[in-house]
């Protein structure tokens, strides 16, 4: 039934949110800002990073914004150490999806560059046929980001499925007219997901795999 898997990442691969929280506040402190709410933080998670600072620190003009895109940068890749890890099951649950033929891809609010990096650090890039970063595209919840992967892949949108724990992402499917999945472990409660109409709702990585496999047996 669906050939194409396209999944967020932060929130619903890898658990980042501890680390994106303190890395954003501290960049707002080294900026002098007022200090920003940790609920806050967590709701922005999944907008490119240009939107998440504009959602936060509302009339913050273009060098503000770049001020605090190099400070998020620095603190979140070298600056912070609050640990970040894999959910549990992501790793063999997406191993096992591609060997079963899966093609398998990324729409993120991370950069490239960011994207790249956790790749290399995690080793499952390989896994994944194609990624579409924030900075290479429209920010969520705009489509724009699935329209180019299914473009890409040729795969239709009826054949592929959008992953994530966030409402940007499920927005992101629905405008798209692709099935999603709502993830309840991530930065969202699973209620502002709700609303969306997925076709499931998971509390852990493997539950995906196993809907899957009830899919292709029916």
């Amino acid at each position: 039934m669906y050939k194409l898997l396209i999944f967020d990442w932060d929130g619903t691969v890898i658990d980042s949110a501890a680390r994106i929280i303190s890395s954003m506040q501290r960049s707002a402190l080294d900026l002098g800002l007022e200090p920003l709410d940790a609920e806050a933080i967590r709701n922005i998670i999944g907008l490119g990073l240009p939107e998440a600072i504009q959602a936060l620190v509302p009339g913050i003009d273009a060098a503000g914004i770049e001020g605090m895109r190099e400070r998020y940068a620095h603190y979140y890749v070298t600056g912070d150490d609050t640990p970040t890890h894999l959910f549990a099951g992501a790793r063999g649950s997406l191993e096992s999806l591609h060997l079963k033929g899966y093609r398998l891809a990324v729409a993120t609010g991370k950069n490239r560059h960011g994207l790249d990096r956790v790749f290399a650090q995690t080793g499952l890039g390989y896994l994944f046929e194609l990624s579409r970063c924030a900075d290479e595209t429209t920010s969520k919840p705009d489509p724009h980001m699935l329209h180019e992967i299914l473009q890409q892949t040729g795969v239709d949108v009826s054949q592929a499925l959008m992953i994530g724990d966030t409402e940007y992402d499920l927005e992101m499917g629905h405008r798209a007219g692709m099935a999603t999945v709502a993830v309840s472990y991530g930065a969202h409660h699973i209620d502002r997901l709700k609303p969306w109409r997925p076709v499931l709702e998971i509390d852990n990585f493997p539950e995906l795999e196993h809907w899957l496999d009830e899919q292709t047996l029916s």
